[in-house]
């Protein structure tokens, strides 16, 4: 048993804690989990129930019991998303996993006990459970008094046969909805895992197993439809994209249609269907009056002697390849109708094969093709009526257009502002499916018009998790505004550069959030179809999450350059006191961002502004210091002490500093590329030998230089916040 190794079967939270976190048993009996300055992060709630002590019993169940020994709260009531033997599922209680899409959404699956049903299983993403199993026969789940519930006992759970042995083993869900059981094998030292749902679920049975929009063959292969594209071409779980985003207004959508699939869910009778005896245009109009909550429709006809039913989905699930077409389903996938218009009644056929093959509706001939190009000639110019005439590349981007009179809805006619700055504001807005969002506002002209195309040309095609994500844009006659993901955090200025404890935060943090913005970064620079330089690094412009993921946002100054392209000339554009010596000749390199990202690792680890004017004269230049303290072999002194924790790890801080010392090189050529960087922060890669402390600005302890140098440059280039 000693060479297991020790596994996760029970939380509070999956998020790593500093060192001062202390989980307390207090003198009312409450068990506490205290965070940094004594903050409470969770509790049992069982202050005042005669609470006298806590065991962990030798079956792995956290318990506070009274004088008379009587349980009062135990953790086995409470699971993660595993289960231990002696445990019980009870109805109300579930275990979770959760995993992220890759735009973003959180797709959380459940496995729980229903009074009348038994086992469920289900995924939820941004609205409403989908069921994916559940028992058939739900009296197999009932106890001697008839209570609905499952003992995991070795040998069985519920309604499942499990291996009896004398190993270690568990029952887990995982984060693709699968349900396992887990065996420890002490030959070879290693868990052996059995699906319990194999017998009860195909692959293809599986809601995401191809991702949204994926199509899951009968040999267990993901395909897309036509007007989407695979997300991750080695991954193809990931799913696809479509082509053309749709927008929440009805009259800017239309559908690719596919035919010969099905839904896991129609199969075995887990969905209802929102409209009966209906026809496939009235399940297609029915889809575009719902707006956002709608972004796939499904009508199954199986019978010609009467309409079909209309199923709407809110999640874009995988659909089930159905090359007979036993099952008489078409899947209508809801498109923006710019990009799709010269083929309103295309469909599109899946072949036993897997390919897709495009056939035109039923048309005649020349005079066909002449109504479509007029009715796409007019189309576009009443589209045009919305959008400037010096805005035509919007109507091509495949980004989700929302009207302004929604918008303004949803932001409560703007009233909660998030942020301000030199191009517009940031106000909190909430979309109907009740999520969060960060709406940016631009105001003016000129300037502004090229900081919106540049922003929604650029992250709106890109995806990354260390990049703010892009919901959609407005561009209707004068307005220009931006939607966002919601970041509850804020930017990372306000949690470095403060006078206030609350906004302290420790080692780990900080080190991860430089790891995050690194691998953005990287992201940028090597691994886009261009090389896009954000040209604007710094705190303000770097966003946090509810978990302190950082996130690189304000695309507004942003430039785009072919791989093969070394340089590019641009004027002068970014923030004084970020800006790389080589902008003083025009021509510059994605170095610049590397340049930007040492000073912002600098200020995060010294917990100051890179220029200062509060500061003693001798402190006031963060470089100057950083030069005079490494050649004195005291940057230990620069550490930022307002975190107890950080003078722990000064080291390792020493450490990071050497690497923004590379960063902050002033021949360009002398940077690392970002890849190198985040394989240093790692610990995979070696920081360079000989590296040169004569970063360009003042000389040792001189209060002069620096910001004479970056005074005459116009702070408002920076952007909106």
């Amino acid at each position: 048993m000693e060479n297991i190794h020790p596994l996760l079967v029970w939380f509070v939270s999956r998020e790593p804690m500093n060192d001062t976190a202390q989980l307390l048993l207090t003198q009312d009996g409450d068990l506490v989990l205290l965070g940094d300055h004594g903050k409470k992060m969770w509790s049992t709630n069982t202050a005042g129930k005669s609470v006298v002590g806590l065991n962990l019993t030798e079956v792995g169940n956290l318990v506070l019991y009274d004088r008379n020994d009587a349980i009062v709260w135990q953790s086995f009531d409470h699971p993660g998303d595993t289960i231990l033997p002696g445990q019980e599922l009870r109805p109300g209680m579930k275990l979770t996993a959760t995993s992220s899409a890759p735009d973003g959404t959180a797709r959380i699956y459940t496995f729980t006990t229903d009074d009348q049903i038994g086992f469920v299983a289900s995924v939820r993403a941004a609205y409403s459970p989908q069921i994916y199993y559940r028992t058939s026969n739900v009296s197999e789940m009932k106890s001697d008094n008839g209570q609905v519930g499952a003992l995991y006992k070795n040998g069985t759970f519920g309604e499942f046969e499990l291996p009896l042995t004398s190993s270690v083993q568990f029952i887990s869900l995982g984060t693709d909805g699968h349900l396992k059981h887990y065996i420890y094998d002490e030959h070879s030292y290693s868990w052996n895992p059995m699906d319990l749902l194999q017998n009860q679920i195909d692959n293809c049975n599986y809601p995401l197993v191809c991702g949204s929009y994926g199509i899951c063959s009968s040999v267990f292969d993901c395909a897309c439809p036509m007007e989407t594209k695979q997300i991750e071409a080695r991954a193809p779980s990931s799913g696809c994209n479509r082509s053309s985003p749709f927008s929440c207004d009805s009259h800017h959508n239309t559908f690719v249609e596919v035919e010969n699939v099905t839904f896991f869910a129609l199969l075995n009778d887990y969905i209802s269907a929102n409209i009966s005896n209906t026809t496939a245009e009235s399940c297609k109009e029915e889809c575009l009056r719902k707006g956002c909550s709608c972004t796939m429709a499904l009508f199954r006809n199986q019978t010609i002697f009467s309409g079909g039913d209309c199923y709407l989905l809110s999640e874009p699930f995988s659909l089930m390849d159905d090359p007979t077409g036993y099952y008489s389903t078409l899947a209508f996938i809801k498109v923006n109708n710019s990009t799709n218009r010269l083929m309103p009644s295309s469909i599109f056929r899946r072949t036993r094969r897997g390919r897709t093959v495009l056939i035109l509706g039923t048309t005649v001939g020349a005079v066909s093709i002449f109504l479509v190009s007029v009715f796409g000639i007019i189309s576009s110019k009443v589209r045009r009526k919305d959008v400037e005439d010096d805005d035509p590349d919007l109507t091509r981007l495949p980004i989700t257009k929302f009207p302004y009179r929604d918008l303004k809805s949803m932001t409560g006619d703007f009233n909660i502002k998030l942020g301000e700055g030199g191009f517009g504001s940031v106000f909190l807005g909430t979309l109907p499916s009740g999520v969060r969002i960060a709406v940016k506002r631009l105001n003016g002209f000129g300037q502004i018009k090229k900081s919106f195309l540049a922003e929604a040309g650029t992250i709106g095609t890109i995806h990354h998790v260390n990049l703010v994500r892009l919901l959609g844009l407005c561009a209707e006659k004068s307005h220009r505004l931006l939607v966002y993901e919601y970041m509850c955090n804020g930017s990372l200025d306000k949690w470095i550069f403060h006078n206030d404890r609350e906004f302290d935060v420790c080692w780990q943090v900080r080190r991860k959030i430089i790891l995050d913005i690194a691998k953005g970064l990287a992201y940028l620079h090597e691994e886009c179809h261009q090389k896009i330089i954000h040209l604007d690094i710094k705190p303000q412009n770097i966003l946090l999450d509810e978990h302190f993921n950082a996130k690189l946002a304000d695309f507004g100054l942003s430039k785009l350059i072919d791989k093969d392209q070394s340089h590019v000339m641009t004027t002068m554009r970014g923030t004084p006191g970020y800006l790389a010596p080589e902008w003083l000749s025009s021509v510059i390199t994605e170095k610049v961002d590397v340049y930007s990202f040492g000073i912002v690792m600098l200020e995060v680890l010294c917990g100051r502004k890179n220029v200062d004017r509060s500061l003693h004269s001798a402190e006031v230049h963060m470089l100057t210091l950083f030069k005079c303290k490494a050649e004195q072999e005291q940057l230990l002194d620069m550490v930022d002490k307002s975190s107890g924790d950080m003078q722990l790890h000064g080291q390792e801080a020493v450490k990071m500093m050497k690497i923004a010392a590379w960063c902050l090189q002033d021949d360009s050529s002398k940077r690392p590329p970002m890849s190198q960087v985040v394989k240093c922060l790692e610990g995979s890669a070696d920081i360079e030998d000989g590296l040169r402390y004569s970063f360009s600005g003042p000389s040792c302890y001189s209060d002069r230089g620096v910001d004479d140098a970056t005074r005459l440059l116009p702070s408002q280039l920076s952007g909106p916040r």
